[in-house]
Order: C-alpha cells, then structure tokens, then sequence
C-alpha cells in the first residue's frame, strides 16, 4: 500500500465526497437489513396466522380474518418494496461521490503527470520511449482510478455491512451464524486465485494486443515501402499469426473467466443448504421459527458480494500499487535544468561560448570538446560540419535543452544559467533539423509560437519563408489541414513552414538547424535572400552540412568530432584552403554536375 500513500493528498481535497459516500453506504446498508427482517416477522405472521385461521373458518369467522390476514401480509409486502426502492436510491448517490470524486482524481493526477512530463527536460524523452510515456498517464492512471472508485466503494461496504449483518445474525443465532458462515471464507480465498489468474492472463492479452497495434500501425504508416517490395502478403501473415497469438490467450482467459460464477453460486449453494438443513432441525426442535431460516438465507446472499469482492478488491489493490510505483518513478524524475536567477529581460543577443565540452548523459557520448566562439547581437554565425559533428548539440545547448558538462554558455554578458528558462526560450526562433508539424491547420502551425494568431504576421512569415505561394495555391490555403506529422506537405514545403513558425515571433536569436537540407539549391537561395532581411539585426545561427547555407555568415566555425577545426568568414576560410574550401569545392561541383 506504501504507492498508495501519495493519493491521500487526493483524498484530502475531496473528504467531502468520500465523507458523503460513507453516510450513503451507512444508509443504504440498514435498507438491506431491514427486509430481512421484515421476511422474517412475515413468514412468521403468515404461519402463526394459519394456525389461528383454520379454528375461525370453521366457526364462520374465516373471511374477515382472511381480510385482515391479506391486509397485513401486502402491508409487510409494501413495506419491503420502499425499503428496496430506498437502498436503490442511496447506492445512486454512493455512486454519485465516491465514483464521481474517483474521475475527478483520475482528471487531477492526469493533469499533474502531464504538467511534470511537460517540465521534465530533453534526456528525460531520450532515455523513455514515447509509448511507455502514454501507457503510464493513460492505463497506469486507469488503473488507480479502479482503487479509487469501485476498490474503495466495496471496501466500504464490506467494512460497513459485515459488521452489521454478523451482529444481526449473532444476536439472533450464534449457532446458525457459524454455520451457515463456513463456506464464505473458503469463496473469497478462491476468488482471490481465480481473480488472480484472470488478471495474470488480462496482462498477457494487453501485451498481445499492444504488439498487434504496433505492428498494424507500421503497416500503414509504412504502407508504400510494403507495395513498392510487393510485401503485402507477407505482411498479411504475420498480421494472422499476431492475431492468432491474441485469439489463444483470448480463449485462454475466456476459460477462467467461466469459472468465476459457477464457483460463487456452487459456494452459496451450499452455505443456503447448510442454514436450510441445520435451521430445518432448530425449527424441528422449537428453537427457532420458520422466519428464521429466510431471513438467514437472506443475509447469506448479503454477504456473499461483499465477501466474493474481497479479493477483486485485494487484486484491484494489488494491481494500482503496481501502477503508482510507475506513475511515482516519473513523478519523482527531478529536472535538474533550472534558472539560478530567473532573469526576465529583452535579450540584444552576443552570445559567447567558453571551453564548451557536452556528453550526453543517456549515452555517454562526448558530442562536444572544449569549443569556445562568440558572436555579437545582429551577427550571424555558420556552423558547418559533416552528420555526427556535434552541430545540433550546439544548437541544443543555447536553447538550455541541456546544461553543458564543462565551459559555460552567456549571452549579453550573463551566463545563461540566470535566465528564467521560458522567458529565454521565448526570445529564440528554432528549426529544428527533424521538422516537426501538428496535426491543425497551416495557419495554426505558423503562428504556434506567438500568442496572439495575427493573419497579417502568419502571412508574412509564410512569404519570409517562401512557402506562401504553396500554400494559397491549396483549395484551403491556409485552412489546409495536415496530416499526421504534416504528411500533407512535402519534405521542403514542411521545412519552410518550420521556418515560418520561428520567423512569425521575431527572436531576438534565430537558429536554423539543418533546415534546408530537403530543399533544392535554388529555392535554397531564395529562402536565404529573404532570410537575409529578417537576420538583419538579429543574432543568426545556421547550421547545416551544406556550405551554401553558411557562406554569407559574418563568421563561420567548421566541427568535426566535437572539436573547432577551423573559423573564419567565408574569403579567409577559402584562402585557408582547408577543410572548408574542399566541402565547398566538392558541393559546387556537385551542384553544377545535377543542373539540367
């Protein structure tokens, strides 16, 4: 139960419905008893009757006495129907608060999961995979709810109704109530290894189920690489054998599941023999009355949920304890990015990097090794080198994804540690090399970063990036609504897009991160031209493979395994004839080899 403990908080903050469910269940519990006693003083009153009828019928008097005889017992009947009709209405409101406060928690602890996933940084979604994120805030949740609502409202109504119906049935019979209990604790035990298989056997199916989503999800999502290998068929194979693994563990729990109730009515078959038989011999020696027997069998029925129950509940338990451990190991994850000074100012945008070294903490491999650069607000700086370079690991750094391992990154003369993280990020325009767009409209994937949708500002930022024309060319324009992950676009238009959303809120530091690889070299130079305009003034970071991209830098610095291996402007860097010169060399050959 130790998990457990961190939901009191929950508990704490909605006591007045728990509060409320427990006076309900009090309630709706005395409206079970009260017809069990009712039966009792009725079937008594009809055999007590009878013996005094029979004398009056045959002195004449039978139909008044039958009269009054037929109002009592539809009296008796009336009286069970409101007491059933009232328990019926105090479980509604049990369900009413305590189910109704447990979606309230489910809606809480969902919120707060994503709130801290949203806080956690950048390693943290390196090192968990995305479905084990979602099946932790979705499934793990749902099954602390279990605990919450069901778990808790039939705990309370074992811990409420045992009690009374014992006391009930002690002060009535002691000897009848142990015997008519004895089957009761062997039910439960049972229901407890039962429910245990089934639950055993419900994770397999998930698990089965969850690797038979996965694969159809690759399926389509991968459907045009299956038809242009002509793998169809083979894919419709392995789907069958997926899905027969699926039907066997299905049937398997189908089994179990079978036995479930045959084993609780077989139990309460013999508790109810057991009371008819040694009840049947207390009447037979006029200890009890016939009323007696009933109202015994009655209880018995009672308790036979709440004690059937007991180990569903100590399953349900078990299973959120198991789920909370989860949910708390990521609630516990500590972002250890944090601001020193939370600073909140207009940044100008110099920017000096001083014997930065980096390695990823997931991985443990050295991205980065001692680089130092500056750049002066409104200069632009080119950092070129070929995939593995440690480039994006750069661009990571300023954006305070991660703190550096040694060196120190500032900007305006102040390390970048003091400013308050959003504030700092808000100021910066990111492309990110892997583009990233939402399933919305184009209009609402440019204007994702400002706060206020200006159609004018989208506008702009769409021309900026010369994606514009594209987009007004769609019978929607900017209505347009893409697909997943923006499969809507082309590989390009997607790239000018993400640069149109960083452009549409006017970062004081643009950084552009490989963002041009999947355009043309002539849209490349338009897309620069106009970029030359919006980087005028603003801090400027292009990273890229491509040194056309780099070449109209104020300063370029080349990376190759994590260390500068040489800086300059474009004209020093050629003159140097280096490693520069020749990707430049090798690219402009290339370019002229692939025009038409």
């Amino acid at each position: 139960m130790k998990p457990l403990w961190r939901l009191n908080k929950y508990l704490l903050k909605y006591k007045g419905l728990l509060l409320l469910g427990i006076v309900f269940t009090v309630i709706s519990n005395i409206f079970v008893i009260i017809p069990a006693q009712l039966v009792r003083l009725a079937i008594d009153y009809v055999v007590e009757s009878l013996t005094i009828y029979r004398p009056l019928q045959l002195g004449g008097m039978g139909e008044p006495a039958k009269e009054i005889f037929l109002k009592s017992v539809f009296v008796f009947g009336i009286l069970i129907l409101v007491m059933a009709l009232l328990r019926g209405f105090f479980l509604f409101l049990i369900r009413q608060t305590i189910i109704i406060m447990s979606r309230k928690i489910e809606f809480d602890m969902k919120s707060e999961i994503y709130e801290h996933y949203q806080s956690l940084p950048l390693s943290f979604y390196r090192k968990n995979s995305t479905g084990d994120l979602m099946a932790r805030i979705t499934e793990d949740v749902s099954r602390v709810r279990m605990y919450l609502g069901p778990a808790i409202m039939y705990g309370l109504n074992l811990l409420i109704l045992f009690p009374l119906v014992i006391t009930y049935m002690l002060m009535i019979n002691p000897v009848l109530t142990l015997y008519s209990l004895l089957p009761l604790p062997i039910l439960s035990l049972s229901i407890y290894f039962v429910n245990n298989m089934i639950n055993e056997r419900s994770e397999k199916i998930q698990r089965s189920l969850s690797g038979l989503s996965t694969f159809v999800q690759e399926a389509f999502s991968g459907i045009r690489v299956l038809k242009a290998f002509v793998r169809e068929s083979d894919s419709a194979n392995d789907f069958a054998t997926a899905s027969e693994d699926y039907k066997i563990k299905s049937i398997r729990l189908t089994k179990v599941n079978a036995l479930f109730f045959p084993l609780i009515m077989a139990l309460v078959g013999i508790s109810t023999i057991i009371t008819v038989y040694v009840g049947g011999l207390q009447v037979i020696n006029g200890e009890i009355g016939y009323g007696v027997i009933a109202e015994f069998i009655l209880y018995v029925n009672m308790l036979t949920w709440p004690v059937t129950s007991l180990g569903w509940i100590t399953s349900i338990v078990q299973r959120a304890a198991a789920s909370q451990t989860r949910i708390n190991e990521f609630l516990d994850e500590k972002n250890d990015i944090v601001s020193s000074e939370n600073l909140k100012t207009e940044i100008q945008g110099t920017i000096e990097v001083s014997n930065l070294t980096f390695v990823y903490p997931d991985s443990g491999i050295k991205a980065l090794d001692q680089i130092s650069f500056k750049i002066k607000g409104g200069q632009t700086l080119g950092i070129i080198g070929t995939t593995g370079s440690g480039k994006s690991t750069v661009a990571n750094l300023l954006m305070r994804m991660y703190d550096p391992s040694e060196g120190g990154i500032s900007i305006d003369g102040k390390p970048i540690s003091s400013y308050d993280i959003s504030d700092l990020r808000r100021q910066i325009g990111y492309v990110p090399q892997d583009v990233f767009l939402f399933s919305d409209t184009i209009g609402n994937n440019i204007a994702f970063g400002i706060d206020t949708a200006d159609e004018a500002i989208i506008h702009q930022a769409a021309k900026d990036a010369d994606v514009y024309q594209n987009i007004v060319d769609f019978p929607k324009g900017f209505e347009t609504m893409l697909g997943e992950r923006g499969i809507t676009l082309s590989g390009g238009q997607k790239q000018r897009v993400s640069i149109a959303r960083a452009i549409a809120r006017s970062p004081k530091i643009l950084i552009l991160d490989d963002c041009l690889s999947a355009v043309d070299t002539k849209t490349e130079n338009v897309i620069l031209s106009a970029l030359k305009k919006i980087m005028k003034d603003r801090t400027s970071i292009i990273i890229s493979h491509r040194v056309s991209s780099a070449k109209l830098a104020d300063q370029i610095i080349v990376l190759n395994d994590g260390r500068i291996i040489e800086s300059g402007n474009h004209d020093s860097l050629m003159e140097l004839g280096g490693v520069y010169a020749e990707l430049y060399e090798k690219q402009t050959q290339a370019s002229e080899t692939t025009e038409p």
